[in-house]
């Protein structure tokens, strides 16, 4: 497998980013993932040719880098230079003493400075940071209930979780890739009409995802055939 073919196994174009190829990828397992799909040898398959191209690539790919800000360290003023060419070169005794206090005072400021600098604070976790554990907690549990075969809480489950997080790219696919799944399942069952329904509501939801279209597509074929 060459670069080329992992960029095309994850959906992506050559020169995609780390972080396309980390979405990708984990869009993708989900879809493919043997727990989602059992007894399909296809979809693992697919599942092990994902990974194989995920690793790949990750190995080639640097992650991007976040620049790390420096502290510019603070400069100390300088002693006045002597006065060269003035009104007299002598200097008095009491000129180099006043000198000396005046550099111990300027240090010592510099010290107390540095060191009733407070630590910096631990800020409680923003509503962002909740919502990020609410979603991946919904996300665990949305995976049990598929595995189990427990549909209707699976789709009940996404369709909760993209009313609270609408704007959600991740979670769409999620809710769509719910909706498939059932919609196959009950292809098996012989409920074609409502196979019909959720596999039509699965490309709604996530209409510009070609690995869901594809296989939303072949499970109309399916349908096609039976009829």
């Amino acid at each position: 497998m060459d670069l080329g073919d992992c960029y095309r196994l994850l959906g992506l174009r050559s020169g995609a980013s780390f972080s396309d190829i980390k979405t990708s990828y984990r869009r993708l397992a989900q879809q493919y993932h043997p727990d989602i799909n059992p007894g399909d040898k296809k979809a693992k398959d697919k599942f092990i040719a994902l990974t194989e191209a995920y690793r790949y690539l990750l190995t080639v790919v640097p992650p991007e880098e976040t620049p790390i800000k420096t502290k510019r360290s603070p400069t100390v003023g300088r002693s006045p230079s002597p006065n060269v060419g003035g009104v007299s070169s002598h200097k008095t005794p009491s000129q180099p003493q006043h000198t000396e206090t005046k550099t111990t005072t300027t240090e010592t400021t510099t010290t107390a400075t540095a060191t009733t600098e407070k630590p910096p604070t631990t800020q409680p976790p923003n509503i962002a940071e909740i919502e990020q554990r609410l979603k991946w907690k919904t996300y665990e549990q949305l995976q049990r209930f598929l595995k189990e075969r427990r549909f209707p809480q699976a789709i009940a489950l996404a369709e909760a979780l993209a009313a609270r997080l609408p704007k959600d790219a991740e979670v769409r696919q999620w809710q769509a890739i719910a909706y498939q799944i059932w919609g196959r399942a009950l292809i098996n069952e012989n409920q074609l009409l409502k196979a019909r329904v959720y596999l039509k509501k699965a490309l709604k939801t996530d209409p510009h995802n070609k690995a869901l279209w594809e296989e939303v597509q072949r499970d109309f074929q399916k349908l096609e055939q039976i009829f």
